[in-house]
């Protein structure tokens, strides 16, 4: 183990405190493979194309920053001088926020592009808005309704693309997921999560992700609702893989039974508010309450990516003290630096990783 410290006569107190810091994170000290991981220069479409060290690599330096520039006050400008282009056909309030403010934080310039700035596949093709920014930029999030867009914008480009978001997969929220609950309970592998809701973008996110990581799975969709059937095919294999269990049930109880933590999210995403009436109905009997709570482990907690309707959790959980949705929102940000430092430079944590 070694510290960084910036003054000769100051350096038994900074390395002890630098130690406490790190024994009360709950840190120790990773495996040697995740310092030589190297993902510069990659796209981040989708976390079924990132192996196990990969991830947990993303999820170490999102920590690191946090901790560096969070708690010790550090300023670190690792991407001053580039900038990001961020395309939303969808708007966000997370999304936009963490990246403009977390790009701007690290010492680049965020450029923030709307469906009216620019119209992909529109007044000009992906294939062309790709090699446009890519001369104009040094990486790009884009938030769209088509995974397809995101692909034929990665194929073209010569910069990192990120999927801020499509109607496919969230990998950017997944990440901020299990930061949150590496931080809150000290570990990952061996948690049991359980998705009690709709068989969306989120979940195929959680799906690609949870096994990779030593996670148990557990999910309750009402029929018609289940994941996409590819999805749930590699979700089996990668569960298999690593030695994981995957339950896929009807019966948002049965998921719920003995779970470390509650997840759900809206049941009605944009682009289908006509659906909104139809969709509540079928989801009768899926909001998360205290009853849903009283069959999980005693340590049980709750997410939520938001923004929350009360028909998906009542007050009383999503105010309650184990509900994890507001630290769950601010590592949006961490989670989104620390993967925009991890495409674009060659940075390597300067605190020890965090267990697994």
């Amino acid at each position: 183990m070694s510290f960084k410290i910036f003054a000769v006569n100051k350096h038994i107190i900074c390395g002890l405190k630098t130690l406490q810091n790190i024994r009360a994170r709950k840190f120790s000290i990773g495996a040697a493979v995740l310092g030589s991981v190297n993902l510069k220069g990659r796209s981040f479409l989708t976390l079924k194309d990132f192996s196990s060290d990969e991830i947990r690599h993303l999820l170490w330096v999102s920590s690191d920053l946090k901790h560096r520039i969070k708690h010790e006050k550090q300023y670190l400008p690792l991407l001053q001088g580039k900038s990001i282009a961020m395309i939303f056909e969808k708007r966000s309030t997370r999304t936009r926020m963490s990246t403009e403010t977390g790009f701007a934080l690290l010492g680049g310039q965020p450029c923030f592009l709307t469906s009216q700035d620019i119209h992909l596949g529109v007044n000009e093709s992906s294939t062309d808005t790709a090699r446009v920014l890519s001369g104009l930029c040094d990486i790009v999030l884009a938030r769209v309704y088509s995974h397809a867009t995101l692909e034929e914008l990665a194929k073209e480009a010569s910069i990192p693309i990120i999927n801020g978001l499509s109607d496919l997969y969230h990998p950017i929220q997944i990440l901020a997921d299990f930061l949150t609950l590496q931080e809150h309970y000290g570990y990952l592998k061996g948690l049991t999560v359980s998705w009690i809701g709709d068989g969306n973008n989120v979940l195929h996110s959680f799906m690609m992700t949870a096994a990779k990581l030593g996670v148990h799975l557990r999910i309750a969709t009402p029929k018609g609702y289940e994941p996409d059937s590819y999805v749930i095919e590699e979700a089996q294999r990668l569960s298999k893989q690593h030695g994981t269990r995957l339950l896929m049930t009807s019966d948002p109880m049965e998921a719920a039974h003995g779970t470390n933590v509650l997840v759900t999210d809206t049941w009605v995403s944009m682009g289908q508010e006509e659906e909104k009436k139809r969709r509540v109905k079928d989801f009768h009997g899926y909001q998360i309450t205290m009853q849903t709570g009283s069959v999980a482990s005693p340590d049980w907690t709750f997410l939520h990516c938001l923004p929350r309707k009360q028909e998906e959790v009542n007050d009383q959980v999503f105010y309650c003290p184990r509900s994890l949705v507001f630290p769950e929102a601010e590592n949006r940000k961490w989670t989104i630096m620390g993967l925009m430092v991890s495409l674009l430079t060659d940075y390597v944590p300067q605190t020890p990783a965090p267990s697994s």
